[in-house]
């Protein structure tokens, strides 16, 4: 019996890699799982493990082919290579004959993501676990997946272990039934650590990626001189590259901290009293969107004064009644909204994004809230705004802010927004300039409302102001356009009946 060894699914948008290194030749006896070559794309470096025990055959795709999504890469055949094979910690804790076995998989990340992290494993190998018990929890670059147990049973073996990176289709883990428990337990555990075994040149508590630490011995780079830009620091080709480009670096170049500029010096007594923390996946992501719009937008901000006498009036005057009726507090958050939906119709192009060479007009409004949660600052997306009721507005707002605090939001709710609304003020902001959401175009930052005294009518009166700035793409939205969205917006909340009358 063959088995063919075909190119995995590499990622949305990418269709084709290079085969970087074989770590197996025709002959070699392999095992189920072990390690068979690396295939580098123009985005990622993906490991490719055997999907059956046996004797490597033909070897299709040698190193520096290029291959598509499904193509062949060699060939398995059975016989005594598969029971002479090492069989490595993961093909230890398979699960006894006695019960079935049923895979945990990675559930559906969303559009776009294509890996997560394990951050947390709830369980440890041998305890019993319920349908739809909790085991692990996932980290995406933009939010937090849970996911419970797809059938009762004792978990047998984590092939996934805390820390380690897997792809849309990867298996976590595998469940058996109680009649495998007893033999498939202790050996568990050697499959849980088994990932973290480092085969690389380098430290010997992170694994390098081969292709990494073939071309440092090619061009005679020492470890220590690269710095890595791979989960836990593991250092992937391109660094190697960059490294072999770059000129000698100095003693410290290897401590520095893998930021766009090098880290000044710090005291050794200062150093004993810092804490390293692991940047998350979410914070790594907004860090990066964040600075890639301020490397591609042309952003300017304009700012502008609200006083807010007449919406917090006519909030005071009906929010008991609107609470009894609707079942939700009345807020400030959807005249803010009403008042932003009504400017963008005047000004569509703040509703618009860039799209290479054109200009996309949005006939519609998905209105962004931005949301701080303790793993970091989420926008969910409230879908057509424009068609929705005060108290439809307050609703939406109130049950995404509930999920995103819980790490409850999906993909699906933190995509497609047209606009978004910060609200700084919550925090005791007094005034700021917002960066864009991209490709959004536009983002308006509330503030603080503090008591000022205002020239009303020629008299010095006391009124509840509140700066408002628009952040905007100053490719597609002229400077006449952001400040008449801001006065529209002034105007809208001074005397809220303008929302009414479509004013």
């Amino acid at each position: 019996m063959t088995t063919e060894v075909r190119v995995p699914t590499l990622g949305e948008s990418v269709t084709e890699a290079t085969v970087a290194t074989w770590f197996k030749k025709p002959g070699d006896a392999v095992a189920v799982d072990e390690m068979l070559c690396e295939l580098e794309t123009d985005k990622v470096t993906v490991e490719v493990p055997a999907p059956a025990a046996g004797v490597l055959g033909e070897i299709v795709a040698a190193e520096g082919d290029t291959v598509g999504v499904d193509a062949l890469l060699a060939t398995i055949a059975a016989g005594e290579g598969a029971a002479t094979a090492p069989a490595p910690a993961s093909a230890a804790a398979a699960p006894a004959p006695g019960g079935d076995s049923v895979d945990v998989m990675v559930p559906t990340l969303g559009e776009s993501v294509t890996e997560a992290t394990v951050s947390t494993w709830f369980k440890a190998v041998g305890d019993s676990v319920a349908q739809d018990e909790m085991l692990c929890e996932l980290e995406t670059d933009k939010v937090s997946v849970e996911v419970p147990a797809p059938a009762a049973g004792v978990l047998t073996e984590i092939t996934a272990p805390e820390g380690s990176t897997v792809d849309a289709s990867a298996r976590l883990a595998v469940i058996s039934g109680a009649g495998a428990a007893a033999s498939a337990a202790p050996a568990a555990p050697a499959a849980a650590q088994a990932p973290a075994t480092a085969t690389g040149t380098g430290r010997s508590d992170v694994e390098n990626a081969p292709s990494a630490n073939k071309l440092m011995a090619e061009k005679g780079i020492d470890p220590a001189n690269v710095q890595g830009s791979g989960r836990d620091g593991r250092i992937m080709k391109e660094d190697v590259l960059k490294a072999a480009l770059a000129p000698a670096p100095a003693p410290a170049a290897a401590q520095a901290a893998p930021a766009a500029t090098p880290r000044a010096p710090v005291a050794a007594e200062d150093a004993a009293r810092e804490e390293r923390v692991k940047m998350t996946r979410l914070r790594q992501t907004i860090a990066r969107r964040l600075k890639d719009a301020q490397n591609t937008a042309a952003i300017l901000t304009t700012y502008n004064e609200v006083d807010m006498t007449e919406v917090m009036a006519l909030r005071n005057q009906y929010k008991d009644q609107f609470e009894k009726k609707h079942g939700v507090r009345l807020g400030f958050m959807s005249f803010f909204t009403k008042a932003c939906v009504h400017a963008l119709r005047e000004v569509p192009e703040v509703n618009a994004e860039i799209d290479g060479t054109d200009i996309v007009y949005k006939n519609f409004v998905h209105m962004g809230v931005a949301a701080g949660t303790p793993q970091g600052l989420v926008v969910p997306v409230i879908r057509d705004a424009d068609q929705m009721s005060f108290a439809a507005i307050e609703k939406a707002i109130a049950e995404k802010g509930r999920r995103a605090r819980d790490g409850k939001l999906s993909m699906a709710e933190m995509q497609g927004g047209t606009f978004t609304i910060s609200n700084g003020g919550v925090y005791g902001s007094l005034m700021s300039s917002p960066i864009l959401n991209p490709p959004q175009s536009g983002i308006l930052g509330m503030h603080k409302i503090q008591d000022r005294p205002m020239v009303i009518n020629g008299e010095i009166r006391i009124r509840p102001m509140m700066y408002l700035a628009l952040s905007y793409d100053h490719r597609i939205v002229d400077g006449k356009g952001a400040v008449t969205f801001l006065v529209r917006v002034k105007e809208a909340l001074e005397d809220p009946r303008r929302l009414l009358m479509d004013l």
